[in-house]
């Protein structure tokens, strides 16, 4: 899963030679903590005209939980800006220095930064999604079900709703368990150890039953098998839990083009987001 780094590079690189949207408008590496950390800032987009409270959607980024950065998303945030929704990217922690639990830490507070500052950007802070990829869509959902997170960042969860892309991780014991241990599974362990009691511990279905919220759910139909299955078994608990959920399978794609894909603003996912917005009182 490194190429994800090396492939959305490209997209950053790029975004240097690319003006906003002229209704959009960035602030850009805003500390989330008290420390002056780039590990520890995000971006908002948001459009020029605040007078109305939007929708508001914190992207996590993917990259295996030892690489990736907010700046390379920059045309996720431009494209959901220009829809109508104030977007979050932000900045989290990365192993080695960091395991999953701090990681899942950082993407708490910066939500609780949304939550407190996003209306001076025309932001709804009684309206807040997360959305990740990858490695970040384990964080998404992590923070969402497992309620010790944001009882340490000092709130109550505030997620109006969840959508992940492609997540991987959802259950970190079952793929620790059974994966062959190839680069990537040791470059997993620095994340979540060796002990197969931590990796339960930083599995998001094992907390599935506290997930009151709205789910959207995609993966692409050339993706990782575990994505696959563990992105349908997460449905299936949600709606024999009565949780309105909702899955996309994308015909085609792999693991890397299931978010790449959306640096064009016409993109399908993007109507099934705003879609699923909609629907959410």
């Amino acid at each position: 899963m490194t190429v994800l780094k090396n492939i959305l590079m490209l997209f950053a690189f790029l975004g240097q030679f690319s003006a906003l949207s002229a209704k959009v408008k960035v602030e850009k590496n805003i500390n989330y903590t008290d420390a002056n950390d780039t590990y520890r800032q995000l971006d908002v987009f948001y459009q020029k005209d605040i007078t109305q409270a939007k929708d508001v959607i914190v992207f996590i980024h993917g990259g295996s939980w030892s690489s990736g950065k907010k700046d390379t998303y920059w045309w996720l945030g431009r494209n959901l800006a220009r829809k109508g929704v104030v977007t979050v990217n932000i900045n989290y922690g990365l192993t080695p220095e960091n395991k999953f639990e701090r990681m899942a830490q950082d993407c708490a507070q910066a939500v609780k930064w949304v939550k407190d500052h996003v209306s001076k950007f025309g932001g709804n802070p009684g309206r807040i999604f997360l959305m990740g990829h990858s490695a970040g869509g384990h964080l998404a959902e992590l923070i969402n079900d497992d309620p010790v997170y944001f009882k340490q960042a000092g709130l109550v969860n505030p997620v109006k709703g969840v959508i992940l892309n492609d997540a991987f991780g959802l259950d970190m014991k079952e793929y620790m368990t059974s994966a062959e241990k190839d680069n990537s599974y040791y470059d997993f362990l620095r994340s979540f150890s060796a002990d197969p009691a931590i990796w339960e511990k930083g599995s998001p279905l094992h907390y599935v039953a506290n997930s009151k919220n709205p789910h959207l759910i995609f993966y692409g139909a050339k993706t990782y098998p575990a994505i696959q299955l563990q992105s349908e078994r997460l449905n299936k608990l949600l709606e024999i839990a009565h949780v309105p959920t909702e899955l996309h399978v994308i015909p085609k794609k792999k693991h890397v083009g299931m978010i790449s894909q959306m640096v064009f603003g016409s993109n399908k996912l993007y109507d099934l987001i705003l879609n699923f917005l909609k629907r959410i009182e």
